[in-house]
């Protein structure tokens, strides 16, 4: 395990750090995004091992190793079960699960139920059972987005539209509970009202609701179709607009337990200070942040307004490539440091099936990892991973040792056991090796 690594240079810019302005060196300093992510991503374990009778293990040789990290590295899974080509799926799957463990399936209401009644539940459980097999967490997107309404619903009143929504919700949640239990429930609701000028079904919905009351019935429905599930109000603008939504929901009343941001940076580069002004911006709500989207491209940037077409000329290039890979690694430690955040979850895992066709995969078109692939994998493999640890334990059967939170395993012998490290600074446990 290395902790205090020497990080790369970032930009600097104006921050707010709490209830006083930090200076933008200090902010975003390496030596303080090291101090940052020892302290808020690792914790000081003195574990006890005992035996199965409760006696503890002295002077014995143990080894500790990490199985799974508690932050949420994650990407969309859209194309499990998508890539045509039986290698090309194969070297997905590896690839995906080799470094992330959670994964974004899709829940867009138009291509979920083409035909009322009949949604396409099959092939998600798949998806969401090939990942449990992985180790790997699940999220489904969106319960309710303007964006993909279904062409039946068109054709409804008002209170149809209302009962369909609300029902589908409810649906989703119940149907999946267990197997999904993290949704974004309600996707850019910031610009929802005037979408397609007022006149789409669940535009013409929120617009008589309000935004705030199309939120809390939304996330009324879900909380009540799955009580323990972990709810998201998920948006891409990242300015007071968005603020302003938030405030509204809680003060009414609204069960939101995640901000959900999106990143999609296919004009231009954020850059790490923009990142740490909106983490600042929404970390004030007192709620953990999801970073959902994140797209940092591997060729040119985007120059045009339609975010709906697919363009089939947008390709990688291999000084993209190593600007991405730049980039990736700068934006993510700055983000792993900051701790409102809980997830960052990238768009797309690979070129192949990228939406709009952008170079915006960590993989090929062929699966060949990217260099951004490989700077991810070092970090959240590497630098941020505890490696195997060979102890000792003392008279008492105790050891000691500093690891990022997460879920490990303890080897005594020929006994093992699992336990988790969950939160930051000091942490004592008792292992009972079986």
């Amino acid at each position: 395990m290395t902790i205090g690594r020497t990080l790369s240079t970032v930009a600097i810019v104006v921050a707010v750090c709490g209830a006083a302005a930090a200076r933008e060196e200090d902010v975003l300093d390496p030596k303080q995004i090291d101090a940052r992510i020892r302290k808020h991503r690792t914790a000081e374990a003195t574990l006890t091992v005992t035996d199965k009778a409760g006696k503890p293990v002295s002077n014995a040789p143990v080894t500790v190793r990490q199985v799974r990290h508690k932050f949420l590295f994650g990407c969309n899974a859209y194309m499990l079960g998508g890539c045509r080509k039986g290698e090309l799926e194969r070297a997905y799957r590896k690839r995906f699960a080799e470094l992330l463990n959670f994964a974004t399936l899709p829940f867009y209401w138009g291509g979920y139920e083409r035909a009322e009644g009949k949604p396409d539940r099959k092939r998600l459980a798949e998806m969401a059972a090939w990942c449990r097999t992985q180790g790997i967490r699940t999220k489904g997107h969106p319960l309710c987005w303007h964006e993909t309404s279904p062409r039946w619903l068109a054709g409804k009143s008002a209170e149809q539209v209302e009962a369909a929504q609300w029902g589908r919700i409810t649906r989703e949640a119940k149907d999946f509970a267990g197997k999904i239990d993290t949704w974004d429930v309600v996707n850019e609701a910031v610009v929802m009202p005037g979408h397609q000028g007022g006149r789409n079904p669940i535009a013409k919905l929120c617009k008589r609701l309000g935004q705030v009351g199309l939120v809390k019935q939304a996330f009324d429905r879900a909380r009540r179709a799955n009580p323990s599930a972990t709810l998201l109000l998920n948006d891409f603008v990242t300015d007071e607009k968005y603020a302003k939504l938030l405030r509204g929901c809680l003060d009414a009343g609204v069960t939101i337990d995640v901000i959900g941001i999106q990143s999609h940076m296919h004009r231009r580069y954020w850059g790490a200070a923009k990142a740490w002004r909106v983490c600042e911006r929404f970390a004030k709500f007192k709620k953990p942040l999801h970073f959902t989207e994140l797209t940092i491209l591997s060729g040119a940037a985007k120059t045009d307004d339609d975010w709906h077409r697919r363009r089939t000329d947008w390709h990688s290039t291999p000084e993209g490539e190593k600007r991405q890979a730049r980039n990736v690694e700068q934006l993510y430690r700055v983000l792993f440091s900051h701790p409102a955040v809980e997830a960052v979850t990238w768009w797309d895992f690979a070129d192949l099936g990228a939406w709009q066709g952008a170079p915006a995969g960590l993989v090929r078109k062929d699966m060949t990892p990217k260099p951004a692939y490989a700077a991810l994998k070092k970090l959240i493999k590497g630098e941020w991973w505890t490696g195997e640890l060979s102890l000792t334990t003392d008279a008492a059967g105790e050891v000691r040792f500093r690891g990022y939170l997460g879920a490990y395993r303890l080897t005594a012998a020929k006994a093992s056991a699992d336990f988790s490290l969950d939160r930051a600074g000091k942490c004592e446990l008792t292992v009972k090796a079986k």
